[in-house]
C-alpha cells in the first residue's frame, strides 16, 4: 500500500507487497524489494536498491548523496540486502567513483536511531550498530559485530568478524575478529567471549581463539613473530586462519 500523501517517481521500482507511509519520498533510480515498509517521512533518493523484507523507519535518510566534496553526481550505488532494519533519523549513502563505487549492507542488519554509514562502506550480515553510531568512509564491518551507542570508525577502518566496539569507542586501527575494542582512541579490551558463545562456538574453538589472542596482542611479539607462534601452538581452524589473515591485512594497524 502507497500512502496517497507519498511522493514515488513514476520510474521508481516498486515490488509487489511494499508499504510507504505518509509524506515519504521515492526517488528515480530506487528499486524496492517485495514485503519491504517505508516509514512516513523518509526519503529514499539516489541509485538505491533495497531487498525484500526491509523495514525503513520514518524519516530515514537512505541513498542521498555521499557527504564527499569530490562527488559529481555520478552514478554511484546504495545496496542493502534483504531484511535489513533502519529506524528513525538513520543515514545510509552510496559509494563515489574515487572509492568502490558503491555502499554496501548485506541481510539482516540492525541500523539503531540516529546511525551513520558514509560512502563506500561495506557492513556484513547480521551486524547490530546501536544508536548513534558512525561509520565513516570506506569502513568495512564484518559479520555479526556490534557496535555501541556513540561508537565512531575512522576512514579506512576495518571492525572484524564478531567484534564489539564499546560505547562511545572512538576507532582508529582495525579491531581485530572476536575481540573488544574500548575508549578514546579504542584500544583491546579482550575476547568477546559472551558474543561467541551466543554465536554456538564450541570450548574448544573459544580456547583456541583466546591463545591466538594472548599471543597477538599481550606476548610484547612483533606482528610477525605472533602470527609464526599462532601457526606453531594453535590448532588451525576457519576462525583461527581468519584471525590471522585479517592481522596480516591491515594497513591502518590493529588495536592493542
Amino acid at each position: 500500500m502507497i500512502h496517497p500523501t507519498a511522493i514515488v517517481h513514476p520510474e521508481a521500482q516498486v515490488a509487489e507487497g511494499v508499504e510507504i507511509g505518509p509524506y515519504a519520498i521515492i526517488g528515480e533510480h530506487v528499486r524496492i524489494g517485495r514485503g519491504s515498509r517505508i516509514g512516513a517521512h523518509s526519503v529514499i533518493d539516489g541509485w538505491t536498491d533495497i531487498g525484500e523484507e526491509c523495514q525503513i523507519f520514518h524519516m530515514a535518510s537512505v541513498g542521498g548523496i555521499p557527504q564527499d566534496l569530490k562527488y559529481r553526481g555520478e552514478e554511484t550505488w546504495l545496496r542493502i540486502g534483504k531484511r535489513n532494519i533502519i529506524r528513525e533519523f538513520t543515514t545510509l549513502q552510496p559509494g563515489t567513483v574515487t572509492g568502490i563505487g558503491e555502499t554496501v549492507i548485506g541481510e539482516g542488519n540492525l541500523f539503531m536511531a540516529y546511525c551513520h554509514v558514509a560512502h563506500d562502506c561495506v557492513v556484513g550480515n547480521r551486524v547490530i550498530m546501536a544508536n548513534g553510531s558512525t561509520l565513516a568512509g570506506h569502513v568495512v564491518v564484518e559479520d555479526h559485530a556490534i557496535l555501541g551507542g556513540l561508537s565512531a570508525v575512522h576512514q579506512f577502518t576495518r571492525v572484524g568478524e564478531s567484534a564489539m566496539l564499546s560505547g562511545g569507542a572512538m576507532v582508529g586501527q582495525d579491531v581485530l575478529p572476536y575481540t573488544i575494542a574500548s575508549g578514546n582512541r579504542a584500544t583491546s579490551a579482550g575476547l568477546n567471549t559472551v558474543g561467541l558463545k551466543r554465536r554456538g562456538f564450541s570450548p574448544d574453538t573459544i580456547s583456541a581463539v583466546k591463545k591466538a589472542y594472548r599471543l597477538m596482542l599481550r606476548s610484547g611479539l612483533r606482528l610477525d613473530e605472533a602470527i609464526a607462534r599462532i601457526r606453531e601452538e594453535v590448532p588451525m581452524s576457519p576462525e583461527i586462519v581468519h584471525f590471522i589473515e585479517f592481522a596480516q591485512k591491515s594497513e591502518r594497524g590493529i588495536c592493542r
